[in-house]
């Protein structure tokens, strides 16, 4: 059997991979959702699970006002000393000369939990990883911030130790690299293999231009040697390849001394009519946001090449390991009949509590108190997760009372505060309840239903939603019954819920697809959702 990539699809960027014993884990960003970072697990590298997420209250992670693509960045997983060692990032600020962030140290025995109460290391940059040398010290490794205006913002990787009996780093951070003439080094990883010292890095920034360098030296102070033919991964002068953005990559070795390699990736949505593929930039969109892919490595001359190409390639030659599947992580109908929720959902820069909604309240329904707008960057009550597939639906139904145009509760498809559409029950002095439909456009907010929204019959007191999304457009429809459902005539893109179409300097996660209820008349008025579906259809 062979790996086929990607293989964490939808929003999973920033891989860092581990092996501990025989089973393997990568670790990947989830900035402004809640809970903090997602880790998957695997025996054989072909197969994957998502088996937890770490940062799961806000004593590891407050993100209350975080901007859109702030929070977690780049965690790094390793394991050493018996037990899981994740240090994680939180980016309070991602536009203009400064980059505010907090690096964190948590540490389990079981990649489940318990994890250790945070330590705050520093602030200096982000990307920070954690390096066990053979000699018993720790080095924490990060880009470096550099907010002066004059200057090139990517200073270089600095070095600092840290102490695990103090609980801190000491001595001074030094640079140690500088990066290639790509530019924009981040994402360190240092590994000790046949006594010199591999520092990782990605470069060029992490859209289409994205890139993978490798650098050694004998000592971990440097000076560090670039390997001669780098990039060791890019995908930038292969317009065809269907794995593009490759980069912020880390390494693993097998039981059975293979090397593999995960990086992330990003598929674009096959191009419009009319457009050659030189242009891929003028079109290529990546609503699944970055994704996780894994490449094979081989050792030439003490330096490692990917098989295959420098590209990266949709199948890979798996290792040598017994294959283990998994049960799905996630039903295509969710009925809410458990006491938590499913743990692909997630909920945006605070965690699910009473304040958000309850699955208990009305056994077999999620209710969700109305809470903010889709705009607010504090309290949403938004349960949402991944498009994971370029054609799939989505759907639920809702039960909901408004007495305002104020409330409003329904289906969304979400990218952040300023990317998104809703479709959903509300309330109109002349109609009484309906449905409408809201989408925002890079901050341009427009009602497409407006003078021709859609009555609730006073007999109808559960709404079914359904959203289709086929590649380029996705279209919203509704159902009294639950059987017929009607679609709107209107086609709306997908690739605006895309990191390449955003604005501002923060793309950095995926379109989801969830629910969300909305109440600013400040009465917290209950939506009361039956299921959820998602079935993906390619």
């Amino acid at each position: 059997m062979n790996i086929q990539n990607p293989v964490l699809k939808g929003f999973n960027p920033d891989p860092s991979i581990v092996r501990a014993g025989d089973d393997y884990y990568i670790a990947t960003s989830t900035f402004e959702w809640f809970p903090g970072v997602q880790i998957h697990h695997s025996k054989d590298l072909v197969h994957w699970h998502l088996v937890a997420h770490p940062l799961s209250t806000t004593e590891f992670l407050d993100m209350k006002g975080n901007p859109d693509s702030g929070g977690i960045w780049a965690p790094d997983l390793s394991y050493a000393d018996g037990k899981f060692w994740l240090i994680y990032t939180d980016v309070k600020v991602v536009d203009g000369m400064w980059k505010d962030c907090h690096n964190y140290l948590t540490t389990a025995e079981d990649i489940k939990g318990p994890w250790s109460k945070p330590i705050l290391l520093n602030g200096a940059g982000f990307d920070a990883s954690l390096f066990h040398d053979p000699s018993g010290k720790k080095y924490l490794v990060n880009m470096y911030w550099d907010q002066r205006v004059y200057h090139h913002n990517f200073y270089g990787i600095a070095l600092q130790e840290y102490s695990v009996a103090e609980e801190k780093l000491i001595g001074k951070p030094e640079i140690i690299y500088k990066g290639t003439d790509i530019a924009y080094t981040e994402g360190p990883h240092l590994y000790y293999i046949n006594d010199m010292y591999y520092l990782m890095t990605a470069e060029g920034g992490t859209t289409y231009q994205h890139s993978e360098t490798i650098a050694r030296s004998k000592t971990i102070h440097g000076p560090y040697e670039i390997q001669p033919d780098y990039p060791l991964l890019s995908a930038w002068k292969e317009v065809h390849n269907p794995l593009q953005k490759c980069g912020h990559a880390s390494l693993v070795e097998t039981q059975n001394g293979q090397w593999y390699l995960a990086h992330l990736t990003g598929r674009p949505l096959p191009a419009p009519a009319g457009f050659p593929s030189r242009e891929r930039e003028q079109h290529a969109f990546c609503p699944l946001g970055r994704e996780t892919a894994i490449q094979k490595i081989e050792w030439q001359d003490g330096w490692p090449v990917v098989v295959g190409g420098q590209q990266g390639s949709l199948e890979v030659e798996a290792p040598d390991l017994p294959q283990q599947e998994w049960a799905p992580t996630y039903e295509e109908r969710d009925d809410f009949d458990k006491d938590t929720l499913n743990i692909n959902f997630q909920t945006l820069r605070i965690p699910f509590s009473e304040h958000l909604g309850s699955l208990t309240a009305r056994p077999g329904f999620l209710r969700l108190y109305g809470r903010e707008s889709l705009q607010s960057k504090f309290t949403q009550a938004h349960i949402a997760r991944r498009w994971q597939s370029f054609n799939f639906d989505a759907g639920t139904s809702v039960e909901f009372s408004p007495n305002s145009f104020q409330q409003m509760a329904g289906l969304t498809c979400y990218y952040n505060t300023e990317n998104w559409s809703s479709i959903h029950v509300t309330w109109n002095e002349e109609k009484g309840r309906i449905i409408d439909l809201v989408t925002a456009d890079n901050g341009t907010f427009s009602m497409p239903l407006a003078g021709a929204e859609i009555p609730i019959p006073d007999e109808v007191k559960t709404v079914h939603f359904k959203v289709s999304v086929r590649g380029r457009i996705y279209q919203y429809a509704y159902s009294f019954d639950g059987e017929t459902f009607h679609t709107l005539p209107i086609e709306l893109p997908s690739w605006k819920l895309s990191d390449d179409y955003v604005r501002g300097g923060g793309f950095f996660t995926g379109a989801f697809v969830g629910i969300n209820a909305i109440d600013i008349t400040g009465t917290a008025l209950p939506a009361d959702f039956d299921y959820f579906t998602y079935k993906e259809l390619d």
